[in-house]
C-alpha cells in the first residue's frame, strides 16, 4: 500500500541522515523535508473506493439521467420455528439531473412450525419510488449529500380469507406513503481509507383496510371489521469502512417504532337469530432495535454484492429474529 511505501522511505532517509557524517546544519535542513513528504499518508480518491450500499439504509444519491439501478435481495427472517423467505428488488432510474424514480416488488414464503407453510411464492406489496436530490457532496464542504424521498406502498398482496393458512398471507391491505430524508457524509480515517455514513430517518402513514376472515392482523374465520395500522418511524446509522477497493466492511444501527395498530368489528355468528359481537384485536405499539452487520465486494464500480445479517436481539412487543440476506447491485 502507498502509506507503507512512504514509512519505508522515511526510515531510509533517516538511516542515511544518522549514518552520514555531520555537515554542520545544512544536512538536517536537506533531509527533513523529504521525511516529512515521505511519511505523509496519501488520502484515498473516492473514485478507487467501490461500493454496494449497506442492507438497510438507501443511499442519499440520485442518479445520472438515462442510467439505472437494479438491486434485488434475497432474505430469511427466522424467529423460533419459524421462517420468512423473502425477496424485494429496487428498479430505479435516473429520470433528470437531480430526481430519480422507481418501483420495488416483493414476493415471499413462509413457513411455520406447527401449522400449514404458504400453498405457494405469494406476491407481496409493490411500491413507487421518487427521490429528490436536495445537496449534492462537494469536496471540502462540511454539508452531506442530501435527499427528500418519497415512497408509496401499493396492497397488491394478500393480507385476509387466508382460511387455514395464514401463512400464505404477505400484504397489508393498506395503502402506506413513507416520507424519508437521507444523507451521506464521507471522512479519511488516519490511514488515508474513507469511512462513508449514512444517517436516515423515515415517517410512514397509512390508511385503513377492510378485514374479512383470517388476516394478517390475527382475526379468525368469523371476523368482518377494519383493521388501521399505526403510524411507524425509523432512524437508521451505517458506517461503511473502505478496506480495498473493492472490499467493505459495513456496520447499521437501525430503530423501528410502530404505533398501536386498530382492528375493529364484528364476529358473525351462524345462528340466524343470533347477534354479531363486537371484536376488537388491537396491536399493542411495538419498538425493535436491530443491528447489521455487512461485508461489500464489487467487481466493478457498477457491480457488487452484499452480505449481511440483520439481528433484532430485543424489543418491546417484538419477537426476536436473525435475517441473512444477499443482494447484488447493479448499475447501468
Amino acid at each position: 500500500m502507498s502509506s507503507f511505501g512512504g514509512i519505508a522511505r522515511c526510515l531510509l532517509v533517516s538511516a542515511v541522515a544518522v549514518g552520514a557524517p555531520c555537515a554542520g546544519a545544512q544536512a538536517p535542513a536537506d533531509t527533513a523535508p523529504a521525511c516529512a513528504n515521505a511519511c505523509a499518508v496519501q488520502r484515498q480518491a473516492l473514485t478507487d473506493a467501490w461500493w454496494t450500499g449497506p442492507l438497510l439504509a438507501p443511499s442519499a444519491g440520485t442518479l445520472t439521467p438515462g442510467h439505472f439501478l437494479i438491486e434485488p435481495y434475497v432474505y430469511d427472517v427466522r424467529t423460533g420455528n419459524a421462517s420468512s423467505y423473502g425477496t424485494l428488488t429496487y428498479v430505479l432510474y435516473g429520470l433528470v439531473d437531480g430526481l430519480t424514480i422507481g418501483a420495488s416488488p416483493t414476493a415471499g414464503f413462509n413457513t411455520v412450525g406447527g401449522a400449514p407453510s404458504s400453498s405457494g411464492i405469494g406476491l407481496g406489496d409493490v411500491s413507487a419510488i421518487a427521490q429528490l436530490r436536495l445537496f449534492r457532496h462537494r469536496p471540502g464542504s462540511w454539508l452531506p449529500a442530501t435527499a427528500f424521498n418519497v415512497t408509496e406502498t401499493f396492497p397488491t398482496g394478500r393480507y385476509d380469507r387466508l382460511g387455514a393458512r395464514t401463512s400464505d398471507g404477505f400484504g397489508s391491505g393498506v395503502y402506506a406513503t413513507t416520507l424519508s430524508l437521507y444523507t451521506q457524509s464521507y471522512f479519511w480515517l488516519p490511514n488515508g481509507r474513507i469511512l462513508r455514513m449514512r444517517v436516515n430517518a423515515s415517517q410512514a402513514f397509512s390508511t385503513a383496510a377492510d378485514v374479512a376472515g383470517v388476516s394478517v392482523y390475527g382475526t379468525d374465520a368469523a371476523f368482518r371489521g377494519a383493521a388501521a395500522p399505526g403510524a411507524a418511524s425509523v432512524a437508521d446509522v451505517a458506517w461503511e469502512y473502505s478496506l480495498t477497493r473493492g472490499w467493505v466492511l459495513a456496520l447499521e444501527l437501525n430503530n423501528r417504532y410502530q404505533s398501536a395498530t386498530r382492528v375493529r368489528g364484528v364476529e358473525q355468528v351462524a345462528d340466524p337469530l343470533g347477534s354479531p359481537a363486537n371484536a376488537r384485536v388491537d396491536a399493542p405499539a411495538a419498538d425493535a432495535f436491530a443491528i447489521a452487520p455487512a461485508v461489500e465486494y464489487s467487481w466493478s464500480p457498477n457491480v457488487g454484492v452484499l452480505l449481511a445479517l440483520r439481528v433484532i436481539p430485543h424489543g418491546h412487543n417484538t419477537t426476536r429474529s436473525i435475517t441473512p440476506a444477499i443482494a447484488i447491485n447493479i448499475v447501468r
